[in-house]
């Protein structure tokens, strides 16, 4: 059971980047929607928690050290090419977005310069990278459980200091501006987004664990926790949308309002989320064109690290509004490749 939550909370981990733990993908994808996000959430947690295990099953059947080999596995020759470049695209693009939302996060709640926080994240990755796969799913898991806790701490806050009924909360909800048509192709672009995020770096940790059953269920877990944290940061972020519907991180201004010094630990939580998905990003990336562990793979990713620093000057909420969607249409492909090879997965897929 140890192993599982610690799957699950690595899976978690992945997800959950600058724009999930700031509380900007929940306003645009969920919020905006008004009650009916409620409805997006309940379908993404379903898709979430089904995908996520069977990523992590084949990641330990096929003992996986990158993604490529498992994608032309179960796609083919030709719609692997295809879903290989989507997948190297997201990692690099969502690298460039987690580097833009660390210098948003220290400047929105300490007022340094942006740059600061995005050279400070690039940092933090490369020394990172330096460490094996185990090490980096150990870091990535134990940060985790602080972002469930106070989310759930500002959810219930939040319900309980309401000002307004849930009817005058959805008519400004349905204000928000959003690129997304409606909830329901909100909820499925949403998770193959988030897949085409977390396929990568959750093959590699699949093929980790030896037992399948145990990386199965350790990404059931984590894609359930996943959704429930969509539904309760909505429910917050929907409960004061009022106020909070401009900024680039909506859960810090909502902390900020409980209490200062609460958000000045939220703001390193988050900092620490955005770590999660960008070294998990740039981890996979290099594990895709160079030998996990070698002097290229730390020069390849050093370099890609320098160039995703110069791209991150681009601004984090425009980056959210139009670089996810699109990511998230791609993505559609893969979502599902993923559902028909789990039910030909037992007859085709082998080690």
């Amino acid at each position: 059971m140890k192993k599982v939550l610690k799957i699950g909370s690595a899976f978690i981990g992945i997800i959950v980047g600058a724009g999930f733990a700031s509380g900007q993908e929940i306003l645009q994808y969920f919020t905006s929607f008004g009650m009916m996000g409620i409805a997006a959430a309940i379908l993404s947690t379903a898709l979430f928690a089904y995908l996520g295990m069977v990523l992590m099953r084949l990641g330990s059947r096929m003992r996986a050290t990158s993604h490529k080999e498992v994608i032309y596995k179960i796609s083919g020759r030709f719609l692997g090419i295809l879903i290989d470049y989507i997948i190297i695209f997201t990692l690099f693009g969502v690298g460039v977005v987690m580097i833009a939302g660390a210098g948003s996060n220290l400047a929105q709640q300490f007022g340094v310069p942006p740059v600061i926080g995005s050279l400070l994240m690039v940092a933090l990755i490369f020394i990172s990278i330096l460490m094996n796969v185990d090490e980096v799913v150990a870091i990535i898991g134990s940060i985790t459980p602080f972002l469930i806790l106070s989310i759930i701490v500002v959810s219930v806050y939040c319900l309980m200091t309401m000002d307004q009924p849930f009817a005058s909360l959805n008519i400004l909800a349905n204000e928000v501006p959003t690129t997304l048509p409606n909830w329901f192709i909100s909820a499925i672009n949403y998770v193959s987004f988030n897949i085409a995020v977390g396929a990568s770096m959750s093959l590699v940790m699949g093929g980790e664990e030896k037992n399948e059953r145990t990386a199965a269920l350790g990404g059931l877990v984590g894609g359930f926790g996943l959704g429930i944290l969509i539904l309760l940061s909505h429910l917050a972020i929907f409960s004061k949308v009022e106020t909070i519907a401009d900024v680039d991180l909506p859960m810090l201004a909502i902390i900020n309002e409980i209490s200062p010094i609460l958000a000045v630990f939220m703001a390193f939580i988050l900092y620490g989320m955005i770590f999660n998905t960008a070294v998990s990003m740039f981890y996979a990336f290099g594990a895709r064109f160079t030998k996990v562990g070698t002097r290229n793979f730390k020069m390849f990713v050093f370099i890609t690290l320098l160039i995703g620093f110069g791209l991150s000057f681009l601004r984090f909420k425009l980056l959210v509004a139009y670089f996810y969607p699109w990511i998230g249409y791609l993505g559609l492909l893969l979502s599902v490749i993923l559902i028909f090879t789990s039910f030909r997965m037992p007859k085709k897929v082998r080690r």
